[in-house]
């Protein structure tokens, strides 16, 4: 029960980082990343707070509403490549954007659970801590959850990309490196698997 419980409060606080992520972080690239998650979370909670009716009635509308918005500012190519870590040396192309696109699928349903729980935490935003000194470098936006007397700390890493757009590309939370979690249970289907990565993209739940 604990177990489920602890796995339950990080699917919640992961979905509530990526609140802090919506379109306005890809479309005004003169803000700060900071600046940028800031202004998008009212956009975003209200996206949520619009779907939610669906969640039950109609999932495939729920789903659907949260994998858009996702998509948006998620680079789902680069959390493939983090994720398989030196095993992307082996990987083509095709296998990379397979695994993206397996990702996509995933996480938005991990993420869409969570989401609809959302009871409106407070969010605070926390100074960078050593930014760099070029403002489009890649960067950690940091967060800070505050429910019931407990706060949580979140950290999104994120870069722009060819276009100048802001993306995640992996998410911290409470300390604990989600990409590198994922990046165990990748590796432990490729000892099962004879290190075939189709069989691995097959497997992935």
């Amino acid at each position: 029960m604990k177990s489920n419980m602890r796995q339950y409060l990080m699917s919640l606080l992961t979905a509530v980082s990526l609140v802090a992520l919506s379109p306005a972080l890809a479309q005004n690239d003169q803000l700060s990343a900071v600046e940028a998650a800031e202004q998008s979370v009212n956009d975003l909670l209200g996206r949520v707070e619009e779907l939610r009716p669906y969640f039950e009635s109609d999932p495939a509308r729920y789903y659907a509403g949260i994998e858009e918005e996702v998509g948006k500012f998620v680079d789902f190519r680069e959390v493939a490549r983090g994720v398989m870590a030196r095993f992307s040396e082996d990987a083509t192309d095709a296998q990379l954007t397979a695994f993206g696109e397996k990702l996509r699928s995933t996480l938005t349903r991990f993420y869409g659970s969570a989401l609809v729980e959302y009871g409106g935490q407070e969010l605070t935003y926390l100074p960078p801590q050593d930014p760099p000194e070029d403002p489009n470098a890649p960067t950690n936006v940091r967060m800070q959850i505050n429910s019931e007397g407990a706060r949580i700390e979140l950290q999104y890493a994120l870069f722009k990309d060819d276009q100048g757009e802001w993306k995640l590309r992996n998410l911290f939370v409470g300390g604990i490196n989600l990409r590198r979690q994922y990046h165990t249970q990748f590796a432990a289907l490729m000892a099962r698997n004879n290190n075939d990565i189709d069989a691995v993209i097959e497997a992935w739940q």
